[in-house]
């Protein structure tokens, strides 16, 4: 495969979520987005089960401001629909995230920082935990400045599952391929 082709390669990306019970919003959840650049990557979130009045259709985004280094943690801003428990809104987020394997030996990854909701017109701090299994498996638990999102992740090549539990108690699925 020629140089220019092999660029190209995986730079959209299309994942589903289904969540049963949550509101409406974020019941189904499909995302298409195209990696523009190594640290910038934009495109659409479709919620098809929207509340009438609601938008079904949000723009997302995520930039990689500064990368993490030894020293440093990565800095990422970007933006998406709303929490998973509001029936509509965006939010613009902010996070700090660190790999602290090599300073404590153990795989995990924090990341904490701040989002605006537009559903509740304020600010709220957000964070997470991911914790490094195997090559493959790994387990993430989100902080959305409201509910705890706990996840499990398999990843294999182009392709990602997930099994989540919204709000700590409902149980949904994702998945997502590159190409």
């Amino acid at each position: 495969m020629s140089g220019a082709a092999n660029q190209n390669q995986d730079r959209w990306a299309y994942g589903i979520r289904v969540i049963p019970g949550a509101v409406p919003r974020a019941q189904i959840r499909n995302t298409l987005t195209y990696r523009f650049h190594p640290r910038f990557t934009a495109g659409i979130e479709v919620n098809p089960r929207a509340e009438k009045n609601s938008a079904k259709i949000n723009p997302i985004a995520n930039l990689l401001v500064l990368t993490e280094t030894a020293r440093r943690p990565a800095l990422i801003v970007g933006t998406s629909s709303d929490r998973i428990g509001t029936p509509d809104g965006q939010s613009f987020y902010a996070t700090l995230s660190k790999n602290l394997k090599a300073a404590t030996g153990l795989p995990i990854a924090p990341y904490a920082g701040v989002a605006y909701s537009m559903h509740d017109e304020r600010f709220r701090p957000v964070g997470g935990l991911n914790v490094y299994f195997t090559e493959n498996f790994s387990s993430l638990v989100i902080f959305d400045g409201v509910r705890v999102h706990p996840l499990l992740n398999y990843a294999r090549g182009r392709h990602a599952f997930s099994f989540i539990l919204a709000n700590s108690r409902l149980p949904g699925i994702s998945y997502s391929i590159a190409f």
